[in-house]
């Protein structure tokens, strides 16, 4: 199909590659496949509708189906001098003839097929993202659950500040994804309207019904406004800003785990499995894969900016430069952030605390100053003069070389205040149970948890929804080819 009627000339073979390159078969399978998925689902419409007299439906759907079957492989080395999609239905007019595959275009545009194979695609992407980030979240409440008694001092500013557990700290990371995870949720809740049946920009008076269409592709509803359903590809930035927002979650988790690995920190170690060496230094065991889940971030990053900046000023109408450029450097992203959880399910999975050196660090740090002067504040000191008096503490130990507060010079009525006189490190920690401190870390887990059960119930009926689909579109296939039984006909509807 070079000609439009309108136009009667294409663009040249180098403008063409740039436009739509040189795809190989898998390419051309990759695009085709949910196009003719969205084809045969049309054609049940249409049929049902009484615009596609049953013999036609019968042969598109014969000829796509064997399409499909075959990979596409007869498309393969076909001219395509204005993309795939019209070469696949150049195809079907030259096999079919155009009275019957020139009504495969009834009642719609590439406008709308191309939204709601972004839709789609979008769709899966997010699904299986979300299930991986899913498990991502299950590992490291297991392992907050497993280590919430492995004291360690938590930094600030690459400082030892104040004594919590390694559990605790997991939690923390758990706590922020499930952030992400919900706005994941939220951008894949948004993809409950299928853009078929908008049309070019403004639906269609061909008396089609979009709802049959959306609920064979498996989504809720038709279009609720066609402008909107061509021209939007908003849920495409939330998604990315979603992905990115995990993504740095996932950095800064990285660059933590990194530091405490090295032989300077000491807390963690990773199995050899989950480190590299060195082609010159045989002494080196590296945490490598850290590094790729830290830099794997920039990519969605980067993805969010391009893509806001291609749709920043287009026109709210269907648009290249938003359809077509902006959604391009999505699907890449998804896929690093997807390789970067990945990464990180293993590495939470595989890190092991050093129990002895993190207490030991702990201990040996003065991260139970402030403990001490709020045991002075229970007394009556005011937090101002308590602060001075332990942190004057600290000085005169670390001058003399001590690793612990000795003695402490008190306000008159006023007793107690050295490492020697509190409980364990462990009570210690159990004691901030305020302010979502390390005592309510169980707590903590509880609710996370529950929350980690109800993302799954929602990701559960999301891909319950698509089997059915799936399956009820290919009964109403086989029906109309002659394939179904009355019952399985009567049950799909």
């Amino acid at each position: 199909m070079s000609s439009t009627g309108r136009l009667t000339r294409t663009l040249g073979p180098r403008t063409r590659r740039v436009v739509y390159g040189e795809p190989d078969p898998g390419a051309i399978r990759g695009e085709l496949e949910p196009i003719s998925t969205i084809d045969m689902a049309h054609v049940v419409m249409l049929t049902e509708c009484g615009l596609l007299p049953a013999d036609t439906a019968t042969a598109l759907l014969e000829r796509i189906t064997r399409l499909r079957a075959e990979g596409f492989g007869s498309l393969h080395g076909l001219p395509a001098p204005r993309g795939l999609y019209l070469m696949y239905e150049g195809h079907l007019v030259a096999e079919l003839g155009a009275d019957v595959g020139g009504k495969l275009h009834t009642g719609r545009s590439r406008n709308d097929i191309k939204a709601t194979v972004t839709a789609m695609r979008l769709r899966a992407e997010l699904t299986d993202l979300l299930g991986e980030v899913l498990r991502l979240q299950a590992v490291l409440l297991s392992r907050a659950r497993a280590h919430r008694d492995v004291v360690m001092p938590v930094y600030t500013h690459f400082q030892p500040a104040m004594p919590v557990s390694y559990g605790y700290y997991l939690c923390g990371i758990a706590t922020a994804l499930d952030r992400d995870i919900t706005a994941l949720r939220q951008a894949l809740d948004e993809l409950d309207r299928c853009p078929l049946g908008a049309g070019a920009v403004s639906g269609t008076d061909l008396p089609i019904e979009p709802a049959r269409t959306a609920a064979l592709l498996g989504f809720a509803g038709p279009p609720l406004h066609a402008i909107d359903a061509v021209a939007a590809r908003d849920t495409l930035l939330r998604t990315l800003a979603a992905a990115s927002s995990a993504g740095v979650t996932l950095s800064r988790l990285a660059t933590d785990l990194q530091l405490w690995s090295t032989q300077e920190f000491g807390l963690i170690e990773f199995p050899e499995r989950l480190v590299g060496g060195s082609s010159a230094m045989p002494q080196k065991r590296n945490a490598f894969l850290l590094e790729h889940v830290k830099a794997k971030a920039g990519a969605a990053i980067g993805a969010w900016t391009a893509s806001a900046s291609a749709m920043k000023s287009a026109p709210f109408t269907n648009s290249i430069e938003v359809g077509t450029e902006a959604v391009a450097p999505a699907w890449p992203a998804l896929a690093a952030i997807r390789d970067s959880v990945l990464l990180a399910q293993v590495l939470v999975s595989g890190a092991r605390p050093m129990v002895e050196r993190m207490e030991r660090r702990t201990s040996e740090s003065f991260v139970t100053a402030t403990v001490i002067a709020n045991r002075l504040v229970a007394q009556g000191v005011p937090f101002r003069t308590a602060h001075h008096i332990v942190g004057a503490a600290v000085r005169e130990a670390i001058e003399s070389g001590a690793t612990e507060l000795g003695k402490i010079d008190l306000p008159d009525g006023v007793s107690g205040g050295t490492a020697a006189e509190l409980p364990s490190l462990r009570d210690v920690v159990e004691a901030h149970d305020r302010g979502g401190g390390p005592g309510e870390c169980d707590t903590a887990v509880g609710v996370l948890r529950e929350r980690l059960t109800a993302h799954g119930r929602r990701l559960a009926v999301h891909r319950g929804r698509t089997r059915d689909a799936q399956r009820r579109l290919g009964l109403a296939v086989d029906a109309l080819l002659g394939r179904g039984t009355a019952a399985g006909r009567e049950g799909e509807r």
